[in-house]
């Protein structure tokens, strides 16, 4: 009989629309880990906010207001088959959290300090027995610094644009390559100089361009990265 494999943190990090999800839902699926989108996390708070008027036309945030509600914002994921769904206040919001309205806000709201830590203990929580896959922005260097295995995602903005149009338009989005390309680069501009958990690789982790990847190859990739580090155990 094989040994069975010891549990461990992964922590896949990256600019937005890398693919990072995709690829963190597939190798959890694949070696039986638990998966957490902390993104979706960010979105549905987001999503709160905008519904209950805390953003306004201009995307200027009621910080206050936001803060004040934060602790009774309700945030959890369903399994439903082989999917899973982000739910608010037990409402599947898996769509709505994805639409470009939200993918406007995100970025400032995730940048608010309060915000972050109140997630962050969140997803920490979620991580405390391993077996886990995490993937966001600040997963490796803030949630989980002590992850046994690091991922940072990257790809061009264009390819990165591409990609999420891509998925827009086949969720029935009437969206422009030019409107999708420049919230990708405005997001990245704040999440890299945001001064709470900024964007960046952290030294211990690997990184991945998968610009030129399919789907197949990149998940094929990342499950040999786990076979490795899980073989030095």
């Amino acid at each position: 009989m094989q040994p069975t494999a010891p549990l461990i943190t992964i922590a896949i990090d990256g600019y937005s629309s890398s693919g990072k999800s995709s690829m963190a839902r597939q190798l959890a699926k694949s070696i039986g880990y638990r998966y957490i989108d902390s993104g979706a996390m960010y979105r549905a708070v987001t999503l709160y906010a905008m519904r209950h008027g805390m953003i306004d036309a201009e995307g200027n945030i009621d910080t206050e207001a936001l803060l004040e509600a934060l602790p009774g914002i309700d945030i959890s994921f369903r399994i439903n088959g082989d999917t899973q769904s982000t739910t608010l206040g037990g409402e599947d919001v898996e769509s709505e959290i994805r639409s470009m309205a939200v993918s406007n806000n995100v970025s400032p709201v995730a940048a608010i300090p309060q915000v972050r830590h109140a997630l962050v203990t969140m997803q920490q929580a979620m991580g405390q027995q391993k077996g886990i896959v995490m993937d966001g922005r600040d997963i490796g260097t803030t949630v989980f610094p002590h992850a046994e295995m690091k991922i940072f995602v990257n790809a061009s903005p264009q390819t990165r644009a591409q990609r999420r149009l891509a998925e827009l338009i086949e969720k029935g989005s009437a969206v422009t390559y030019e409107e999708v390309l420049s919230n990708v680069i405005n997001r990245d501009n704040i999440d890299r100089n945001r001064k709470e958990s900024p964007l960046r690789q952290a030294d211990d982790a690997i990184e991945l361009d998968n610009s030129t990847m399919s789907i197949e190859q990149q998940n094929r990739w990342l499950l040999d990265r786990y076979n490795e580090i899980i073989a030095r155990l």
